[in-house]
């Protein structure tokens, strides 16, 4: 796990497999994650449409959901065949959806169950089982509740545990409203690494630049961004070299068009739109000369039927890449 120092987090609607191969544009390091898949729906359904991946999104990770242990043993046998680098367990989400089905942040009152699907999970699987969790939920203390799940966790034997910096209030608040209102509380996520020196602990929640990834590397031993990554996703074009030893130089864009355009005519033919692909690169020339003409191109005109790989081209055509180039070196 000491290569996981910078990951984009799993955000459900955003990161399926166009958004990972973009970003894998973007840095070639950087640990990419699945939306959250259900384990029932990896058993039951269509694995292919569910697990399929690009085999240049590496290392990937495949998130679970779920909270039988022996499901979550199958997936994650079905996950590793499917080439994937990690598997994950939800512990964070507070969707209606994934209470209903005991799964997600509620899976913070009982750390002793996630324990068992941790333990299930490392006995099927030989590669990395890790944990992603709040750092309480509803009316728990943050301080024994986030030390119970992750002692257990441990104990059980997972790899890492990545913490959202912030409760999950499950009644009350909007899946929308539990990513903004509870308040963040870093200083927990660092007391937690202080008690347990010798294991992986990375962060997560409201990172907006590297440099704050850098302040947060200072005190824990990964740091995950979300929102920022998809919004303004040109963030990552310094990864490499900020945290991998990577030697900095300019960023090849032509190389990213083409790349995407192919990736974008090989999507079309199988039956795809662009738009799936170009609606997760909107925010790539954020504040750069030509970016509102670029993102009207990939609103409009991409989402039209029949749109190819010419209409991605049109849009970065709009962007002074130069200007880019110089801002991404």
């Amino acid at each position: 796990m000491t290569e996981a120092k910078l990951a984009i987090a799993p955000m459900m609607d955003w990161t399926d497999r166009h958004c990972r191969f973009f970003h894998r544009q973007l840095t070639t390091r950087a640990l990419l994650y699945t939306e959250m898949v259900v384990a029932d729906a990896i058993i039951h359904g269509a694995r292919e449409r569910l697990l399929g991946f690009d085999e240049a999104e590496h290392p990937v990770a495949l998130q679970l959901g779920g909270s039988d242990p022996a499901k979550l043993a199958e997936a994650a046998r079905i996950g590793e065949a499917f080439g994937y680098d990690e598997i994950n367990l939800n512990v964070g989400c507070p969707s209606d959806r994934v209470q209903s089905g005991t799964f997600g942040a509620c899976l913070m009152k009982v750390p002793g169950l996630v324990a068992d699907c941790v333990a299930a999970m490392k006995a099927a699987v030989s590669i990395p089982v890790t944990v992603k969790c709040r750092i309480g939920v509803d009316e728990q203390d943050p301080e024994p509740a986030l030390d119970a799940l992750a002692d257990r966790v441990f104990d059980a034997g997972t790899d890492a545990l990545w913490v959202h910096a912030r409760k999950a209030w499950l009644e009350g608040l909007s899946p929308k409203e539990n990513r903004d209102i509870p308040p963040l509380d870093y200083d927990r996520v660092y007391r937690l690494k202080s008690r347990k020196q010798n294991k992986f602990i990375g962060i997560n929640g409201g990172i907006q630049s590297l440099e704050e990834t850098r302040a947060h590397l200072g005190h824990v031993d990964g740091a995950m961004l979300g929102r920022a990554a998809y919004h303004t996703p040109g963030i990552l074009i310094g990864v490499d070299a900020a945290f991998y030893g990577a030697r900095p130089e300019a960023f090849d864009f032509a190389a990213l068009i083409d790349a995407m355009a192919r990736y974008a005519a090989r999507h079309i033919e199988q039956g795809g739109r662009l738009g799936h692909v170009t609606r997760h690169m909107v925010g790539l020339f954020h504040g750069l000369p030509g970016a509102r003409r670029y993102r009207q191109i990939l609103s409009t005109d991409a989402t039209r039927p029949g749109a190819g790989p010419d209409v991605l081209k049109t849009a970065f055509a709009a962007v002074e890449l130069d200007g880019a180039a110089a801002e991404a070196a």
